[in-house]
Formats: C-alpha cells, sequence, structure tokens
C-alpha cells in the first residue's frame, strides 16, 4: 500500500487464518501413551518371580484401574499437551517478523514486538477452548463405557477427530479442484 498526499494506492485486505484446534490429534495420542506406559511396565512386572515386585506390580495396576484417576489425568494431560504442540508448532514471533516485512499488519495492532504479543494472546485463548475440547473428546469414551456399565461399548473420539478432518480435507480440495476448472 502507498500514499501519495491524500490518496491511499494498493493494497488489499486479508486475513491469517488461525485455526481453532492447532494441535489436531497428536495431544490425545501423547497422553494416551502416556499413560499406557505404565500400565504396560506393572503388566511386565507380574511375570517376575520376584514375591515383591509382583505386589508393587499389581499395587501399580490398581491404581491405574481407579476410572475417575484415569479419566482425570488423561484430561489433564490432553490439556497440557495441547499447549505443549501448539506452543511448538506455532511461532508468534516468527509470524510477526514475517507479516513486518512483508508490509502487512494487523489493524490497530503496531508491527514488530506487539504485533507477536497480540498473536500469542489470541492464540492462547484459541488454545484453551480447543484443549477443553480435545479433553471432553479424549474422555468420552470413557464416561459412556461408566454410564453404560459395557467395556465393550467405546466410541473413539479420537477416530472421529481423524474421520471429520479427512472428511474437510476431501471437502477443502475437491472445492480447489472445482474453482481451478472454473478458471
Amino acid at each position: 500500500k502507498q500514499v501519495r498526499g491524500m490518496k491511499t494506492y494498493g493494497g488489499v485486505s486479508t486475513y491469517l487464518p488461525l485455526r481453532l484446534n492447532q494441535a489436531g490429534v497428536i495431544p490425545i495420542i501423547f497422553a494416551l501413551s502416556i499413560l499406557l506406559f505404565p500400565q504396560m511396565i506393572f503388566n511386565f512386572l507380574l511375570g517376575v518371580d520376584n514375591e515383591w515386585v509382583v505386589s508393587f506390580a499389581q499395587q501399580g495396576i490398581n491404581l491405574t484401574n481407579i476410572g475417575w484417576l484415569y479419566a482425570g489425568s488423561y484430561f489433564l494431560l490432553v490439556i497440557g499437551f495441547t499447549y505443549f504442540y501448539t506452543a511448538i508448532t506455532f511461532d508468534p514471533d516468527k509470524i510477526a517478523d514475517n507479516l513486518q516485512k512483508s508490509g502487512a499488519f494487523v489493524p490497530g495492532i503496531r508491527p514488530g514486538q506487539a504485533t507477536s504479543l497480540y498473536l500469542a494472546s489470541i492464540l492462547t485463548r484459541l488454545t484453551l477452548v480447543s484443549s477443553v475440547f480435545l479433553g471432553i473428546v479424549a474422555v468420552l469414551p470413557l464416561a459412556l463405557q461408566s454410564a453404560t456399565n459395557n467395556p465393550a461399548f467405546a466410541i473413539g473420539g479420537t477416530a472421529l477427530l481423524i474421520v471429520v478432518s479427512v472428511v474437510v480435507d476431501m471437502v477443502k480440495r475437491l472445492d480447489a479442484q472445482v474453482s481451478v476448472r472454473q478458471y
């Protein structure tokens, strides 16, 4: 955009796409891996010939089989890994620097460090909503199993998220192909 006298030439208004669920299903996978690792170790220790080790392993298995403790730790781990993964994959300083180098800006926010702080605050709010949503999706099968008292009844939240993301991606690709054919 150029300003000459009282007139402005060029420049377009655009948007910066920030996804609501920046991390995808990765936090659920990480949290499940962390929760299943101790159970795997305790099950391995049950086969040891030492009586003390077998007793310790049995107590560990009993501790990991407490439903509300497992679900609560699963929920908190998903929230934590969502923030962790989002912090690793999205760098507000780099985005703000790229915006400043290209001459773009966020209306009402100064370029540079102020833009970076603004993007970080927006991303923190979006990640809060995303992490709670992912936590609920992760714990939902456990709640359904508990409510129905049927351990075979489980609707996998992770599988549902993967299916939805594949369908959304396919719709976007089809839409892109249709728009290319029109031009």
